[in-house]
Order: C-alpha cells, then sequence, then structure tokens
C-alpha cells in the first residue's frame, strides 16, 4: 500500500509540473536566442544565448555550434577562424566602428582647467538620443590595417555611421573588389538632423580617398547596403523625409539604373538576403498579424516584371533570415507560446525543422495559452483583425477578465511577437483574456491602412479599439464588468486617451512611458521629425490646420478632466523618445483628482525596461495592480 501511494503522489507530482503556466520568474528564466551565422563549409550554425541572471541583474552569455540539420549544439569559446568575416579584405584590411570626439560639448572638454565640471553646452537640437545626451562624439567607419594603422574614412565630420541609437556593423559594407567602402549616415547636424530622417548611401574610394553621396536624390532612409552575388548594390529605401514609417522597398542598382522589386507589392519590408545565384530576393515582411518569408525574382534586363510571393504561412512570426543553404532558408522564428528559436525552412518540401532547443525543457513544464484570429466589421466598414488570447485550459462555461492590448509604434506591426515585458502569454497565463487589434496605423494590412493613423491619433483608431472590445464583450466568457486598458509607448498614449473618452467601459489602466500631453512632448522629444509627421507640425503654428486639429482633438490632457478609473503609470527616467514628464504629468492629473493611481518610476531605464531586478519588479507591480483593480 505505502508504494501504491508513493507510486501515486509521484505521478499526481509529474502532473501538476506538467500544469505549471508561465509566471514572471519563469519568463526571466528563459534563454535569448541570437544567430551569429553559419560556418564557411555550410555544415553549422554558430548562435549565441542570453541568459538573464536575476540575482547579479545582468544576462549572461554563451556561444554554441550546431549542425544546420539540427543536432546537439557544443559550447565554443571561439568561433572567428570558422565563419567567414565579411568585413575582413583578402590583404588583412578590417572593417569597423569606433567612437570620435569631434565637438567640445562637455564643459570639461571647452574648458580643460575646469576638470570637474559636469556642464553641457547645445547650439542646436540633437542634443540627446533615445537616453543619451550628445557629448559631442560620433560614430565612425575606420579600416584597421594589419601594420596597425587605422584609417578614420569619415574624419573630421559631425556625422554617425553606425546610425544612433541602434545602428550596427549592417550600416557599412565593403565593395565586391575591396576597393571601397559603402556606409549609411545622416550628413545633417543639430536641429537639421532632428526633423529629418534623409540617410544616404555614401561610397568612400580607398584609391583617391573620396566620398560619393550614393542616393542624393532620394529624400527618406536609405539603409542596410548590401551586395548581391553579381556584385549589384542592393539597399532598403523609404520614399519620404521625416516618415520613419513610410513603405520600405528593395533597392537594387543595375546598370547604373535603380530598380525597386517591391514597388507594386501592397507591403512594407523589414530585412532581405540574396540567393546564391542572385536571381531572388528573400525577404521578411508584417501580413495580415504575423510576419511571414517572402521572395521576389530579379529580373535583370529581362522584360519582365518582378514578382512577390509569400512563402510560408501560420501563426507565427519570421523574424529574420540567418541564411540560404541550397534548399534551406535558415530563419528566426517565435509565437505567442515560444521565444526565439532558429529554424530552417525547406523551398521545396515546404517543411519546417527546429534546429535550435533552447527552451524546450522550460516549455514541456507549461501549459500554453490557445489564440483565436478574429475579424471585426469596424465603425468605417472595414474589416479589422484581432489576436485573442485565451488562458490555459480555458473554459467557455466560465468568465473571464479581459484586457484590451493596445500596440505602440504608433505603425508598429502587431503579430505573433514574443516579448519579455509585454508578454500576452503571461498575461493570459494569469488568468486574463487578452484582446489585441490590428488597428488603423499597422503594416501587414495595405499601405493604407497603415498610413490612416498619421495626424489622426485619437480619431478612427480610437473607434477601432472600441470596437474590438466591445464585439469581444458579447461573448459569454467575457466579464464585461472587469475590463481593463494596457498599452506602452503609443499604446500608453491610447490608455491615457481612452481613459476620458471610455464612458466607463474599463475599470483599471496600465500606461507605460504613454505621451500623455501631446504639446509637452513636441517640446521635449529627441527625434522631432516624428512630432511633426504625426501631429502634423508645431503646435504653435496657427496657420497649420492638421496640427491645430491634432493638439486640439486628441491631445489626452485636453480630456483629463473626465478620468475616473483607477490608473497604474510606468516611466523611464532616460526615456528621451517619450520624456519622464509625460508620465509625470498623468499621475499628477490623477492623484490632484483623487482618482486611484500608482506611479512606478524606473530612473535608470529608457523607453524599455532590460535590467533584470527591475523587470521583474515591472511585471510584479503590472499583475499586482490587476489584482487590485480588476
Amino acid at each position: 500500500m505505502k508504494k501504491i501511494l508513493i507510486l501515486t503522489l509521484s505521478l499526481m507530482g509529474l502532473n501538476l509540473t506538467a500544469q505549471e503556466v508561465m509566471t514572471p520568474e519563469l519568463l526571466w528564466q528563459l534563454g535569448r536566442v541570437s544567430p551569429i551565422g553559419i560556418t564557411k563549409d555550410g555544415k553549422n550554425l554558430i548562435y549565441r544565448v542570453g541568459t538573464p541572471n536575476v540575482a547579479e541583474n545582468k544576462i549572461n552569455s554563451q556561444t554554441y555550434i550546431i549542425p544546420v540539420k539540427g543536432g546537439t549544439p557544443k559550447e565554443i569559446s571561439d568561433y572567428a577562424a570558422l565563419i567567414a568575416d565579411p568585413y575582413k579584405a583578402p590583404n588583412g584590411d578590417v572593417l569597423t566602428h569606433k567612437s570620435v570626439l569631434i565637438n567640445k560639448v562637455l564643459g570639461k572638454d571647452a574648458y580643460p582647467e575646469l576638470s570637474q565640471s559636469n556642464a553641457y553646452i547645445f547650439d542646436a537640437l540633437d542634443y540627446k538620443h533615445w537616453d543619451s545626451y550628445n557629448t559631442g562624439e560620433f560614430n565612425h567607419v575606420f579600416i584597421e590595417k594589419p601594420n596597425g594603422e587605422s584609417l578614420d574614412i569619415m574624419t573630421g565630420e559631425p556625422y554617425d555611421s553606425p546610425q544612433k541609437p541602434f545602428g550596427g556593423s549592417e550600416d557599412y559594407v565593403w565593395s565586391p573588389d575591396f576597393k571601397s567602402v559603402v556606409y549609411v549616415s545622416k550628413k545633417k547636424f543639430g536641429t537639421e538632423y532632428a526633423t529629418s530622417t534623409n540617410t544616404d548611401l555614401y561610397e568612400y574610394n580607398l584609391e583617391t580617398k573620396q566620398t560619393k553621396n550614393l542616393t542624393p536624390n532620394n529624400p527618406g532612409y536609405d539603409t542596410n547596403p548590401v551586395f548581391s552575388p553579381q556584385g549589384n548594390l542592393t539597399w532598403l529605401q523609404m520614399k519620404r523625409d521625416g516618415y520613419e514609417a513610410d513603405k520600405n522597398d528593395i533597392i537594387v542598382r543595375y546598370n547604373g539604373m535603380d530598380m525597386n522589386l517591391t514597388a507594386n507589392w501592397d507591403g512594407t519590408v523589414n530585412s532581405f538576403k540574396w540567393s546564391a545565384d542572385g536571381n531572388k530576393v528573400y525577404f521578411t515582411a508584417p501580413i495580415k498579424g504575423s510576419i511571414q518569408l517572402f521572395e521576389v525574382n530579379f529580373p535583370g534586363l529581362k522584360r519582365i516584371a518582378p514578382t512577390v510571393q509569400q512563402l510560408t504561412n501560420g501563426n507565427f512570426d519570421v523574424t529574420g533570415i540567418v541564411g540560404v543553404e541550397g534548399n534551406e532558408v535558415l530563419v528566426t522564428r517565435n509565437d505567442f507560446n515560444h521565444a526565439t528559436e532558429i529554424f530552417s525552412y525547406n523551398l521545396k518540401s515546404k517543411k519546417w525543422n527546429q534546429i535550435t532547443k533552447v527552451n524546450n525543457k522550460e516549455y514541456s513544464k507549461i501549459t500554453p495559452v490557445t489564440t483565436e484570429t478574429k475579424w471585426f466589421k469596424t465603425t468605417d466598414g472595414k474589416e479589422m483583425l484581432v489576436h485573442v488570447i485565451f488562458p490555459p485550459n480555458f473554459d467557455k462555461n466560465k468568465k473571464y477578465p479581459t484586457l484590451l492590448y493596445c500596440q505602440g509604434g504608433p505603425q508598429s506591426a502587431l503579430t505573433n511577437f514574443y516579448s519579455f515585458r509585454w508578454n500576452l502569454q503571461l498575461m493570459a497565463s494569469e488568468g486574463y483574456i487578452v484582446v489585441a487589434p490590428n488597428r488603423r496605423g499597422m503594416p501587414g494590412h495595405g499601405v493604407e491602412w497603415n498610413e490612416a493613423i498619421s495626424k489622426d491619433w485619437g480619431g478612427q483608431v480610437m473607434d477601432d479599439y472600441l470596437t474590438a472590445i466591445d464585439e469581444m464583450a458579447k461573448e459569454p466568457y467575457v466579464d464585461k464588468d472587469r475590463l481593463g486598458a494596457i498599452g506602452a509607448s503609443y499604446g500608453g498614449y491610447s490608455v491615457y486617451y481612452l481613459a476620458g473618452i471610455h464612458n466607463n467601459r474599463f475599470k483599471t489602466f496600465i500606461s507605460h512611458c504613454g505621451v500623455f500631453n501631446l504639446e509637452s512632448m513636441y517640446g521635449t522629444t529627441e527625434e522631432v521629425f516624428f512630432t511633426n509627421w504625426d501631429a502634423g507640425g508645431a503646435y504653435w503654428d496657427k496657420n497649420n490646420a492638421a496640427a491645430q486639429k491634432t493638439y486640439a482633438q486628441f491631445n489626452p490632457k485636453n480630456l483629463v478632466g473626465n478620468w475616473n478609473t483607477p490608473i497604474l503609470i510606468f516611466h523611464g527616467g532616460i526615456d528621451f523618445r517619450v520624456p519622464i514628464g509625460q508620465g509625470q504629468e498623468a499621475f499628477q492629473a490623477a492623484q490632484l483628482q483623487g482618482i486611484k493611481s500608482r506611479f512606478v518610476f524606473l530612473p535608470d531605464e529608457n523607453h524599455w525596461v532590460v535590467k533584470p531586478q527591475n523587470a521583474i519588479i515591472w511585471q510584479t507591480e503590472f499583475f499586482k495592480w490587476l489584482k487590485e483593480t480588476l
């Protein structure tokens, strides 16, 4: 009898283990997979795994090698000899980048005798970016020679390459003959820099020491330069200056002519990679609530038009292309239940093979959430896709509190993403249904739908949000007396705006780094081109009808007198995109009106939350608030 009891308890324990649900602690134990590259022989894949260490408040990193067909990974310490280095020329010259002091912005640089000064001296905008102040240093591309000589190909220029804040080695490339370097730069300074998106491709000739602008006629973004197997310069291009979310197209310079391979396709490109034979370009792009793999043919001088074909389809996101080996395309992939792993997709058989399985052991213990894609008719008669994420072991005969998830951007795709902060699997695992609408402004539903949000932040998009939650509230399993709205950035703006117009639909709100006051946002954000485009211009321009409409009708602070619902506000202290004052103004408005509210201030976090211990506190406060108010 005793043995039977022990066996029964053991089986019960195994069953309980298998029925775990995602928690903040489990989320911050998952490995974070990022590819490094395919080995020279094409047989193996090198990748890195970042493992959070909450106790030490950092993320540790390890590097592994694994066969591209899958197998057992092995940890390695050095992979330099295994992977072809695209930045090393045959003569040993190496392309790299460094930070160079150009302008004396710091007080101690301008006045060396006052070395203890912490003053900054600015004469123009671009005095801050993302989460740091301009110290007078700029990123420059260098050529490091075998003899130790270091050549700055941008000597003395007050411009960046790679572009700040997120640019890296993808911003420069050798020419096929290694006689020149092509790099990305926005050669504007100060206020002109802050109000423009006009990056160009520049070519530095090693023999003449001369630099040439290769894209002088395009006023928008030119980025991601690479050369095709036949030596044709290829890059991503947006047409309009100041519009950071413009349609992104693949451009190929062939026989002196620029060919737009995706001009006639109603979508926008995320990333791309050439096929080995140079006849096709593979690329990723959002489409109907997911990110998928596409291809487009390269016609050259043939009298045929480029044709885009979608290669993959499913409830997952193809987030990047690692490489192409024969009929296998290696990509990164995730979905609502799984963080990024590396997969191969066979172009002939159309079958997937998961190569890395970093988190499979953890997932085997966790009950997944279920998802459903719904289509709702909007108030202007359009069809809108809505992701619905249900709790583990969902029972349609029960009633569940429900959260309206408001995506940021405002023109970021809402797909099958996996976030280590806004994790919809985690929210559903805590017992909430999550409603995530592909409202106006999102790519993946055509350019017209994507652009509809510009200068209309508080217009049709708010009706889209309310349509999504109202339609879901008709379902018997949704507790319509326990609805909440949550979001970050533009999603945070959406929460502030909905708080003033929701007509008692919602019982609680959560806003992270949201825009509360469009006027003070215009006066303090760093990328002024963004507010110029989306708001229509400056709030003081009385002759600008579009701008005046934005500041009068779409400003959350103008509706704050209608607030009557508990609100939790998160904000980072070094968030220069949506500066800290936005959260402070909102919290003060709530407090002075006697509305239950809480302000979680993260002094050393930017627009995101990247430090493990802060992230755990963020998650804890998030769900604590929902338990208190919903």
